[in-house]
């Protein structure tokens, strides 16, 4: 953990300000992200005066929540036809690895206490089939150490940080981690991973981050998918 005297919100940070977020569950009632669409609409009205420009909505889609294509893009155009803000909104998915369905970048994740059986043999399959392989929020694993991370890091697995991993949402033993992987230029992406504008309200508001945190994330936050 480091200390620093000077420390701002992420608002204060200005970082949100024309930010594309990678990771949402934005889009209402798929996942356990929002249910309504008023919420939707009042959380995209949120991020959009916070500054933000561009948002990839990442819905689930694992055994328990078992989402269709056909479903999310109903949703999707759903939301698309009372939206009438200015952030423009894609759509894309969170599959729980050993689910073998993706897009040129597949953004996974796994359990938070242990690994799927051959993660690394499942993370080379989806680079064979000519995907990019991105691991939402590597900081919350707790069975993953530097070693993990280095050998992930050798396969060309992108890693997209939480926002909220740096304010200590997650507690301090994420917060540590995800300040260690961003101090040895282990993120390549940031998402807000929000599933509730009033949890997000209460974290982005009041919570801090040291100025050197938010210097460093400015070298991430311009980083966008290639065409």
């Amino acid at each position: 953990m480091w200390f620093f005297k000077k420390q701002t919100s992420l608002v204060g940070s200005g970082i949100l300000e024309g930010f594309t977020d990678y990771h949402s569950h934005i889009l209402p009632g798929v996942d356990d992200g929002i249910r309504t669409l008023g919420e939707s609409l009042d959380t995209l009205d949120c991020l959009e005066k916070l500054g933000v420009k561009s948002i990839w909505l990442t819905p689930h889609v694992m055994e328990d929540i078992p989402n269709t294509s056909e479903k999310l893009r109903e949703r999707f155009q759903l939301l698309l036809q009372y939206y009438s803000g200015g952030i423009a909104l894609h759509l894309a998915a969170e599959y729980m690895l050993a689910i073998g369905k993706a897009q040129k970048h597949l953004l996974v994740e796994t359990s938070y206490f242990n690994p799927p059986m051959g993660l690394n043999n499942i993370l080379l399959r989806i680079k064979a089939k000519g995907y990019i392989p991105v691991l939402a929020h590597p900081e919350r694993y707790t069975y993953m150490n530097e070693k993990d991370y280095w050998r992930l890091k050798g396969m060309n697995v992108r890693f997209q940080l939480n926002l909220l991993s740096l304010i200590g949402a997650y507690g301090p033993e994420v917060r540590g981690k995800a300040e260690w992987l961003l101090k040895n230029g282990y993120y390549q992406l940031c998402g807000t991973d929000i599933h509730s504008l009033t949890l997000w309200k209460e974290s982005v508001m009041k919570k801090r981050i040291s100025g050197n945190v938010s210097r460093m994330l400015q070298g991430i936050i311009a980083t966008h998918f290639p065409g």
